[in-house]
């Protein structure tokens, strides 16, 4: 299975996750490179049904940062108005109605250090709906720190991001392919054989742990269609099919063991 596979199937619990994104361009000063670290940050955590930017067209340089960020794909709306936190309440009412709508978020990460959106964190949360903020060292309320489900300073976000990296490198490193896992299943099965052991299902996985590291458990294997394996006897049953194996009251038997070794 192609790594990229892989790492598709291993998120696959989080992709069910709708996650919305709202950045408060007034109150956070976003480079290009650190809004497409928050994008593949919010990718993680879920699938990105929506990227939104809220900017006052009155300052140039926000609407130099929107041309930036739009460059990337982000949905940028303009809340042209001589008060300094005008975007608020556009942003505030947007992302309400957004949770009524068929595409209503699991997840809402905020970026903003404005403590007047702690209320809409609130009552986000009492809707059941996860709340994440992200805000710059300095510029943020700390009751609104106190109300995330989680918060993070955006000077964090390379960090963050690696650190996801990693973690799927990991996560596709620990797993095995079937053709793998059939060799160390046999190799197992033998280790048992020589120490007089019982080939039972539960000490085969334990000496297939001990002989092979990328080994966690039936669950660190793809069946021939790429997909993981439900429990330890399942795999064993399509191991079965290799024609190799065979299974005697919850023990396992190598077929032919002298061609199979040689």
């Amino acid at each position: 299975m192609q790594a990229s596979s892989l790492i598709s199937q291993l998120k696959n619990d989080q992709q069910q996750l709708k996650i919305s994104l709202y950045l408060d361009y007034q109150n956070v000063r976003l480079s290009q490179k650190e809004a497409q670290l928050l994008l593949d940050f919010a990718k993680y955590r879920g699938n990105l049904v929506g990227k939104y930017v809220y900017y006052n067209s009155y300052y140039q340089y926000q609407v130099a940062g929107k041309n930036a960020l739009a460059s990337i794909d982000y949905t940028c709306f303009d809340v042209p108005c001589n008060l300094k936190n005008s975007a608020d309440n556009q942003l505030i009412a947007d992302c309400l109605e957004h949770i009524d709508s068929h595409l209503s978020p699991d997840i809402v990460i905020l970026v903003s250090g404005d403590g007047d959106f702690a209320k809409l964190v609130r009552h986000l949360q009492k809707l059941d709906k996860q709340v994440i903020i992200l805000a710059q060292k300095g510029k943020v309320k700390q009751k609104l720190i106190e109300s995330a489900n989680d918060f993070y300073f955006l000077d964090q976000l390379p960090q963050l991001v690696e650190t996801i990296n990693k973690s799927q490198r990991t996560a596709v490193d620990s797993q095995l392919n079937y053709n793998e896992a059939i060799e160390h299943l046999i190799a197992a099965i033998n280790t048992a054989l020589i120490q007089g052991k019982r080939t039972l299902f539960s000490n085969i996985d334990k000496l297939m742990r001990q002989i092979c590291v990328n080994y966690k458990g039936y669950s660190s294997i793809s069946n021939p269609t790429g997909k993981k394996f439900k429990s330890f006897s399942q795999f064993v049953d399509f191991a079965v099919k290799t024609g190799k194996i065979k299974t005697k009251n919850q023990e396992l038997f190598l077929i032919d063991l002298e061609k199979i070794t040689a």
